[in-house]
């Protein structure tokens, strides 16, 4: 483990953070303790480690590089992103108001509406990116949370971070950071008091895992959240924690590769005239450009783009694409394709999606890492065979 972490840069503390060579082996990488419980000396003597539910030092070591990656101070590394969601909102208690940006990926909205209500008893108060600016208006007695993507699933709208943080000082602030990943963007240092991924998509970056990680540098959120890891016991085992502290190690330059690939297809795009609109935040069409610019060191890996067709010749459209594979997910190496009112957010009621424009028309991108001539070859191709 580097010693002052801190004072290194991005690429240095994703390699080394939260990591040292074992110290039986001198192995270079972190083992897989695949261990569910710890000898100790004596009864409560033990060497930090008691049951792997509470520690284990593979998960350990990946919740302590993504903190320091995040400019965070304290990680916690679930089952899954949705794992990650609901224990943060287990912060709150029953009757509290949780304020969202009304553009959320399909499986948070449905965790929100459909499973926190019931169980938790809390109300979600939904509302459009642009009146962020004027949060104050809808924060009541009862406001306990706001949370919010920036960039938002799948319409790529941006929060703006310094007002957001301004927003009531007993409010806890959450920021979805998965389009991101803490290379492009570090909420917590804007203020904001806890940053939240689905490590699945670019964190671990070979979509060979599934996981969730919050974290925070409150040392009261700490606690909250350690006793709710506990309790609830949804936590990352042992070798999903080495696969996505393996994926780590790659990410700085992984994201490079995808915002090269991605304003250069999204730019292509603009030009097609097969394409309706395109939104990616790197585009001066963006209509929040500038702030993301302000606030993001390079716009990501995700496309979102209207196609000019119906159902029919949309679903051509993809079906036709060899090297974006049609499936759900993102933030791989490989690049990925699908249609957000029929996958990723079919969860989501009919005429919510088509008021916040999720259409029939409408396609998203993860971009991935490959040649870009090939991609934009493949796009081409797929725009000819699909009878556009």
């Amino acid at each position: 483990m580097l010693k002052n972490e801190k004072k290194y840069r991005l690429a240095t503390k994703a390699i080394h953070a939260g990591q040292k060579p074992d110290e039986t082996t001198g192995a270079i990488m972190v083992p897989i303790y695949a261990s569910s419980t710890y000898v100790q000396e004596s009864p409560g003597k033990h060497k930090g480690y008691e049951y792997s539910r509470t520690q284990n030092p593979t998960r350990e070591s990946y919740e302590k590089c993504v903190a320091d990656l995040e400019s965070g101070s304290f990680g916690f590394a679930f089952a899954s992103g949705m794992s990650a969601a609901d224990a943060i909102l287990s912060l709150l208690e029953v009757g509290d108001e949780v304020i969202a940006i009304d553009d959320l990926y399909g499986g948070t909205r449905r965790l929100f509406e459909k499973v926190a209500i019931k169980k938790s008893g809390l109300n979600f108060k939904f509302i459009d990116y642009k009146d962020f600016s004027n949060l104050n208006n809808f924060i009541t007695v009862k406001t306990k949370m706001i949370w919010v993507e920036s960039p938002t699933n799948p319409l790529l709208k941006i929060v703006d971070f310094k007002n957001l943080s301004l927003a009531g000082n007993e409010i806890i602030k959450v920021v979805d950071n998965t389009f991101a990943s803490p290379i492009i963007q570090r909420p917590l240092e804007y203020g904001i008091d806890i940053v939240m991924h689905s490590a699945t998509k670019y964190l671990n970056g070979h979509s060979d895992m599934i996981g969730g990680i919050a974290v925070t540098n409150r040392s009261d959120i700490q606690e909250k959240l350690a006793f709710i890891q506990n309790s609830i016991g949804a936590i990352q085992g042992p070798f999903d924690s080495f696969l996505a502290l393996r994926g780590l190690k790659t990410l700085p330059i992984r994201m490079e590769r995808h915002n090269y690939n991605a304003e250069n297809i999204a730019e292509f795009l603009e030009k097609n005239d097969k394409v309706g609109r395109v939104i990616y935040p790197g585009l001066k069409s963006h209509p929040q450009h500038l702030l993301a610019k302000e606030q993001m060191n390079g716009f990501g890996g995700i496309i979102s783009f209207y196609l000019k067709a119906d159902i029919e010749k949309t679903k051509n459209f993809l079906e036709s694409c060899q090297i974006f594979s049609l499936a759900e997910s993102l933030g791989g190496v490989e690049s990925l394709i699908e249609h957000p009112a029929i996958m990723t957010h079919g969860s989501v009621d009919k005429p919510l999606r088509e008021i916040l424009g999720i259409t029939d028309n409408f396609v998203r991108l993860s971009v991935g890492i490959e040649d870009l001539n090939d991609l934009i070859d493949d796009l081409e191709n797929a725009f000819k065979e699909s009878g556009l």
